[in-house]
Formats: structure tokens, C-alpha cells, sequence
């Protein structure tokens, strides 16, 4: 009579899979997870370089400039929020000045022009926009030589025609509003009445007596 097979005890293709681990009673600490540290070639991995310093001042002044111009003072704030050092901030933006992808006099020239004919603005507002960007008074007070008082007293003319356009309400109200408008751009009072004033003479003979009782210069500043 042949014997009783014995059962295959290997790891073969019929082994039982591994029990899956057992969950700790209650009251039994957990296995301990492996640490970081307890990885025995932790210390011997390579290790990456630190950055040049250079390399990453020279890349964070392109990346701002890839979006639009910007001044000195803008690209050093933008160095020193990422924690570039003083020194080496200045030699990059010197070399930057050097090669002209820094030039705070034109930066200053091209920004009135554009906000002024794209946004309406006057001297006053560029003037106080280009200062908050760190452009030296001097560079402000040459860049808005360039924007000369009959340009101005034009498109403050042009704003207040087509503020009057779209706005209702009783003729003094309505005056008041224009006005404010135009100082919120930065226009004088005399210069804002006046545009509204022969804005609304324009419009109408009834807008033109009431726009006769208004006194430009007594808004002026």
C-alpha cells in the first residue's frame, strides 16, 4: 500500500501566502515605525550642492522681468524677500544697469507715456506711482517734463465728455462727479472744472448756463 503523501512544505507555487501582520491587542504598543535616521545609508548619500548665489539673483531679476519692465528698487525688494544677500543683489542689478536691462529713466518715460494715454492719468498720479516703485525724484520730474500742460488740459477734456456720457442725475450732482473723477486721476481742481465746464457747454445750452455760474479757479490748489 503506498504511504501517505506528505504535504509540500516549501515556498513554492502552492505555499501559503504570509499571515498578514496582526493587529496589537488593546493595551499592546504598536510596532514602531523606521525613523528617517534608521537608515543605515542615509549619512552616505550624496548630498546637493548648495546654489551659486549669483546664479539664483540673476534668475529671480529674469523671472520679473519676463512678466513686465521693472525698476531697481522693485528688483531688490523682489532679491531680498527671497533672501539674496545685499552684496550680491548689488553686483547683480550693477551689471544689469551696465548691459540696460535696467533703466529707470526709460522705464519712467515709457510708463507715462503709457498711463497716461492708456489710463487718463496726470502728472500728479505718475509722479506718485513711478515714486512708489523707487524711482528717484529727479528721473520722475524729467519723465513727466515730457507730459506738458496742454496734453494734459486735452485728455482731461476727453475724460469728462465721456464721463458725461453715461452718468444721471441732477446737473450739479452729476457735475460734482465728473469733477471728482478727474482729481482722482490726479488733474488740479482749476484743470478738472475747467474740462468739465466747457465739456458740458458743449453737451447743451442749459448745461452751458449752468457750467457759466462755475468758477474754475476757485478749485484751484
Amino acid at each position: 500500500m503506498a504511504g501517505r503523501r506528505r504535504a509540500r512544505t516549501g515556498r513554492g507555487w502552492d505555499a501559503k501566502p504570509p499571515a498578514p501582520p496582526r493587529a496589537p491587542r488593546t493595551g499592546e504598543p504598536a510596532e514602531r515605525e523606521r525613523e528617517p535616521s534608521d537608515d543605515p545609508t542615509a549619512a552616505t548619500r550624496p548630498q546637493p550642492a548648495p546654489r551659486d548665489p549669483y546664479e539664483l539673483a540673476r534668475e529671480i531679476c529674469l523671472r520679473q522681468l519676463a512678466v513686465r519692465p521693472r525698476t531697481r528698487s522693485e528688483l531688490a525688494a523682489a532679491l531680498r524677500t527671497r533672501g539674496v544677500e545685499d552684496e550680491v543683489a548689488a553686483a547683480v542689478l550693477d551689471r544689469y544697469d551696465e548691459v540696460g536691462m535696467i533703466d529707470d529713466a526709460a522705464f519712467a518715460r515709457a510708463w507715462v507715456n503709457s498711463r497716461h494715454h492708456g489710463r487718463g492719468l496726470a502728472a500728479r498720479a505718475l509722479g506718485q506711482e513711478l515714486r512708489r516703485r523707487g524711482v528717484d525724484q529727479e528721473t520722475v520730474t524729467e519723465a513727466l517734463s515730457e507730459l506738458d500742460d496742454e496734453t494734459q488740459e486735452r485728455t482731461a477734456y476727453e475724460l469728462a465728455e465721456r464721463k458725461l456720457r453715461t452718468v444721471r442725475g441732477e446737473p450739479d450732482a452729476v457735475f460734482r462727479r465728473v469733477v471728482g473723477m478727474l482729481a482722482r486721476k490726479g488733474y488740479p481742481g482749476g484743470v478738472a472744472v475747467r474740462a468739465v465746464k466747457e465739456a458740458l457747454a458743449a453737451r447743451s445750452a442749459a448745461d452751458a448756463e449752468l457750467a457759466e455760474l462755475i468758477d474754475p479757479d476757485t478749485f484751484d490748489d
